[in-house]
Formats: C-alpha cells, structure tokens, sequence
C-alpha cells in the first residue's frame, strides 16, 4: 500500500500572536503499512504526533480528544488540532477542506491491493 504525504497551510495559535499570523507549513502523513488507523501530523520544529484517524474524522464533526489530542470544528470551514506534550499546548488551525481532502486519499490508499 502506499504512503500518503500532504503538505498543508496551517496557523498555530498561542497567546502572543495577532490576528495576522502566517501561515505555516504542516506535514500531513499516513502510512497504511506501519498502521493503517494511524495518521500523522508534522509541526514545524520536528515535532510529530501520531493519533487515531477516526479521532481526526470525527473531529471534524464534533470536539473529540484522546490522549494529548483534541479536534474540533471551528465554524463551517476551519478545524482545530490540539496537541499536548508535557506541559506544552500547540494549538493549530486548518480549513476543513485540507484535512477532508487528507482523509480521502488515506481511504483511497488504504483500500487499495498491493500488486
């Protein structure tokens, strides 16, 4: 089965920033051989997560968290992925659209035979 890699345009959201943040580069992974419930999200900075991703999917419904990983729906068009590392919280914003169209090619890869 194959990999899917996804780079997506996100904002990290923390206390000191306005409201004319940039965009930043995230990595949006899925390996369906290491783990085919498993997605990964890389942060600049090398930090990854590795979480459910149902917990992604269903998050983009309604606030879900496992673990130090929390999604939720921001509105009809952004979502947000919170991660928790120690005593550490990154907070980070997508549109909705990004992290759909990520999902569907992880079904798409996942469902595929290998020949």
């Amino acid at each position: 089965m194959s990999v899917v890699e996804q780079y997506a345009r996100a904002h990290i959201i923390t206390d000191t920033q306005d409201d004319d943040r940039e965009a930043v580069r995230v990595v949006l992974r899925y390996d369906p051989d290491a783990d085919p419930r498993a997605v990964r999200v890389g942060l600049p900075g090398h930090h990854e997560w590795t979480f459910s991703r149902s917990l992604l999917e269903e998050g983009l419904r309604a606030p879900v968290g496992s673990g130090e990983v929390r999604v939720w729906p921001l509105g009809r068009v952004q979502a947000v992925v919170e991660f928790h590392s120690g005593g550490s919280v990154s907070v980070v914003q997508f549109e909705k659209k990004t992290l759909m169209r990520f999902l569907r090619r992880t079904y798409m890869a996942g469902a595929r035979v290998p020949s």
